[in-house]
């Protein structure tokens, strides 16, 4: 029995297109570098959608595997030398449901010293205590399979990943940049915010752009002026302070711009104004609706905190049914954490994918900006003096996109919250 065990999880190889470049090769091929220095009583646990199967629909069948291996055969050919100091088990996934529809995938993956566990829940011992492992997507409703190991009993995400993420890598090379390959980077939730900013970064005519950035970022001062003018004119009295202001008559030229864009706008939003009244009550009727269906505001709170609810709720079970299990594993929301409670721990495993984070803008309004970041990590686990040891370590990575000057003056001193603190070691 290993004495130590190692976790990561959702590192989705593969998809169409685009999908099968890996941000973080160098990365992982280190990391399997470094448990080859171990010995045989090191286990190394994937802890599901280890591939994008999902994404791929380019082929079928055990293929698809093949199919990434090519693309990626680095890292297989380091799983095979790491496989041969420690043992290597990789859990099924909702991204990779097929691993547990076809005997096949345990053969091909043998050959690089990965043992295929379709098990739903492992079970792994340090003592006299246990850690429980799953991946999660069976206390997922849109990504649990009916029929387990049926591969006609696939969860409503996979058609959803079908059409969404899948299309839109395919249909990423027509774009100004591929930024559609991201998809799968955003909470599905904040996609149609997301879309409207790339489309406003990205995509929209500069000239287009750059003739709206002015009219959103003075909507402030514009609605001060709007109203000054409203009190004026209903003879309250004159605080037209904002047009007639010497300060603007001073800038000249600029001032005379400014002023005019100024009156422009105030005109523009105040037909938006008038016109958006008798919209109001369907705009009311639609946010009640989304909010029912827990999409709207997505980007309000964190969107993974109702799914880790309903993991607390699950490991929580675990420990009642269980009394020797300390520690409950899962993955599935990309959302890496750890909460400790009553001498035991709940981990999140995370994702070695791309995040992206929304952030608001400073300035006006303006369509928010998507921070890319990377949070790669694993879990280390082991007992020490009749302890329960988890060292928690992160792998910096600093993500090659680049934010536009634009998005970055309009999120100028703010930064996305980078996830939850973890603590380096934990002993339970």
């Amino acid at each position: 029995m290993p004495r130590e065990y190692y976790f990561v999880s959702d590192l989705h190889f593969g998809g169409d297109g685009s999908l099968q470049i890996c941000d973080f090769t160098e990365e992982f091929v280190g990391f399997l570098r470094q448990l080859a220095e171990r010995d045989g009583d090191t286990e190394l646990i994937i802890a599901g959608d280890t591939f994008g199967f999902w994404e791929l629909t380019t082929v079928q069948g055990t293929e698809q595997l093949d199919e990434i291996i090519k693309y990626h055969t680095v890292i297989f050919e380091q799983l095979r030398l790491t496989g041969e100091r420690i043992n290597i088990t990789m859990m099924v996934g909702n991204h990779d449901y097929d691993l547990a529809c076809y005997p096949e995938f345990a053969d091909k993956l043998k050959s690089y010293n990965i043992k295929l566990d379709t098990s739903l829940a492992l079970v792994r011992t340090l003592g006299d205590r246990k850690i429980w492992i799953e991946h999660g997507q069976q206390n997922d409703p849109y990504n649990a399979a009916t029929d387990y190991g049926n591969i006609h009993a696939q969860p409503a995400g996979f058609f959803i990943t079908e059409t969404l993420v899948a299309g839109a890598s395919k249909h990423s090379v027509f774009g100004a940049s591929d930024w559609l390959k991201d998809i799968r980077s955003v909470d599905v939730r904040q996609i149609p915010d997301w879309l409207v900013s790339n489309y406003f970064y990205n995509e929209m005519n500069l000239f287009l752009r750059w003739l709206l950035v002015p009219f959103l970022l003075l909507l402030t001062v514009t609605a001060l002026a709007l109203a000054a003018q409203l009190l004026e004119y209903v003879g309250v009295f004159d605080v037209n302070i904002l047009l007639e202001n010497p300060a603007i008559r001073w800038l000249g030229l600029f001032g005379d711009i400014l002023r005019w864009i100024l009156t422009a706008s105030m005109a523009v939003w105040f037909f938006i104004f008038a016109v958006s009244l008798p919209l109001y009550f369907v705009y009311r009727d639609i946010r009640r609706t989304l909010r029912r269906m827990q999409i709207y505001p997505a980007y309000k709170s964190a969107p993974t905190n109702e799914a880790n609810n309903n993991y607390l709720v699950r490991a929580r079970r675990v420990f009642a049914e269980n009394p020797a299990v300390c520690v409950y594993i899962f993955g599935h929301t990309h959302d890496a954490f750890l909460v400790e409670e009553n001498g035991r721990a709940i981990i999140n495993t995370g994702t070695w994918l791309k995040i992206l984070k929304r952030v608001s803008v400073r300035f006006g309004l303006l369509p928010a900006v998507y921070y890319p970041i990377f949070r790669l990590n694993y879990f280390r686990i082991y007992a020490k003096a009749e302890k329960i040891c988890i060292e928690y370590v992160e792998i910096p990575k600093v993500p090659k996109e680049k934010l536009t000057l634009l998005q970055r003056f309009l999120i100028l001193g703010r930064k996305p919250e980078l996830g939850k603190a973890i603590p380096g070691e934990t002993i339970l």
